[in-house]
């Protein structure tokens, strides 16, 4: 797998702060040159949302977070970089300009992105001496969320610079898709572009309210599109006779006047009064921060459940999550164990996700299973049991398993998960894992798990490894010296120790 080993971000707002957080959690150093006196605040901030849905996106371990480095100027930035992405203002002789500073100063062997909205990339690389490495790396926003990016080449872009963008961005969680032909403004702005048009006519009319519209989107075609798109949702609607049924009944449609798509609204101030006032009172008040953490939660649901859907397998956006987890658990099972074992193991922290609250507003009941089977799985790689040992056939299966609330884990807690090894054999393997509250320390819940090691193909219980029963000895017998935890050992029902 081809993956970006150091990246430089020219232009820090929204979209090039997005890319930054994007690279830095995907543990990739990143340079970054922006003259704006206050892009390290705005970096911050989109950083820390970053942050904060990342924790709730995956309990997967995120490889150690990437160097921020400020640069002061351009060429400092870029030098070393093998990916740089900029993001400077949509203006066209601006964009010039700097890409060509940017291809004067970086290595030959560097790709340059732009994340122009739509500008020809024909246009951009008119001012470059080496123009076959640029490209339009167009993503959405929130970048470090949405994960898709459209690629596109100009006339002089190479086929070897769009293949090498494309292979380098599944490592970081984000799907490229190949725009076959240059055009302005690409697949999806075009599209939105459309739906932006029409929207603001319905309003100019007085049709709807800025709110109604959005309900409209959001409670309806917004979410088939969030996992099925356009012509899929549509294939479905023409019945068992499929796409063709749905374009016999439906495109004649297209020949009445429903719409205004070639008429341009006037943006007049009474217009944008209209449209911020009712925006205003659709926001309640809320600050552009609250509405982007709201969005973001949103977002992680939905790419959660598209995640557990199609069977486990995923769908859409979600099966490129569970891809991008399957990498990072893979990444993970090569991190040594802790030198320190005169503790119980921290192999777990996250943050409690919105998919994860239940109608009592807390994490529900299943979800601590998650949180518990992500500890033993995090504890099984330590001691050798990672992806490729599974692949080749053996593994542990949990065949017993007792958990206890003791506290409320509620949404946006961070929380973080231990584990004391209580025993080990050749076949079995008993842990006591607790999840903790981060902030307080005090534990929510613990669970003791009774795993047995076995071949996966014939389905009966063997021996581990050698190697595995080393390390987790190891382990249990420096557990050994700590106290047994409270509860170990307890059944349903059962009183506290020390209880009358």
């Amino acid at each position: 797998m081809i993956k970006i080993n150091k990246a430089a971000c020219i232009g820090g707002g929204v979209i090039g702060g997005g890319w930054i957080a994007r690279f830095l959690l995907a543990g990739i150093d990143v340079d970054v040159f922006d003259p704006h006196p206050d892009a390290r605040r705005i970096i911050g901030e989109v950083l820390a949302n970053a942050e904060r849905a990342y924790a709730m996106l995956t309990g997967a371990p995120l490889p150690k977070r990437g160097k921020l480095t400020f640069c002061g100027s351009l060429e400092e930035a870029v030098v070393d970089a093998d990916w740089i992405q900029e993001s400077v203002p949509e203006r066209l002789d601006l964009k010039r300009s700097v890409l060509a500073q940017i291809d004067a100063a970086a290595r030959p062997d560097a790709l340059i992105g732009s994340s122009t909205s739509g500008l020809l990339p024909t246009d951009l690389q008119q001012d470059m001496q080496y123009p076959e490495r640029l490209f339009v790396a167009h993503p959405y926003n929130p970048v470090y969320l949405l994960p898709l990016v459209e690629i596109v080449g100009g006339e002089k872009t190479a086929m070897a610079t769009i293949k090498a963008a494309m292979e380098k961005l599944p490592p970081i969680g984000m799907k490229g898709v190949h725009i076959a032909k240059e055009i302005e403004a690409f697949v999806g702005d075009r599209l939105l572009e459309a739906l932006w048009r029409e929207a603001l006519w319905l309003i100019h009319d007085d049709i709807c309210t800025v709110e109604t519209l959005d309900d409209v989107i959001r409670y309806s075609f917004g979410l088939r599109w969030a996992q099925m798109g356009l012509f899929e949702t549509y294939r479905i609607a023409g019945g068992e006779a499929g796409m063709r049924h749905f374009l016999q009944q439906f495109g004649p449609c297209l020949a009445w006047p429903w719409t205004k798509l070639t008429n341009v609204v006037d943006l007049d101030d009474a217009l944008v009064e209209k449209i911020g006032q009712q925006s205003d009172e659709q926001a309640a008040g809320r600050s552009i921060r609250e509405l982007e953490r709201i969005r973001d939660e949103n977002l992680v649901g939905i790419l959660q459940a598209l995640k557990g859907s199609n069977d486990g397998k995923g769908w859409g956006a979600g099966k490129l999550l569970k891809e991008f987890e399957h990498s990072l658990w893979a990444a993970g099972g090569k991190t040594k164990a802790s030198s320190d074992l005169s503790q119980p193991l921290r192999l777990i922290e996250t943050t409690v996700s919105p998919a994860w609250v239940d109608y009592n507003g807390h994490m529900t009941e299943h979800r601590y299973l998650q949180v518990f089977g992500d500890t033993s799985d995090a504890l099984l790689r330590l001691i050798g049991v990672d992806l490729a040992y599974v692949e080749a056939g053996q593994s542990y299966y949990t065949v017993e398993t007792h958990i206890r609330h003791l506290a409320q884990a509620k949404l946006g807690q961070a929380i973080h998960a231990t584990c004391q090894v209580l025993s080990v054999d050749e076949k079995r393997l008993q842990v006591f894992h607790t999840i903790h509250d981060t902030a307080a320390g005090e534990a929510i819940a613990t669970a003791e798990h009774m795993l047995v090691h076995v071949d996966t193909r014939a389905g009966k219980a063997i021996p581990a490894a050698a190697g595995v029963l080393e390390k987790a000895g190891s382990i249990a017998a420096a557990h050994a010296a700590l106290p047994r935890p409270e509860g170990a050992g307890r059944h349903v029902g059962q009183k506290r120790w020390g209880t009358s």
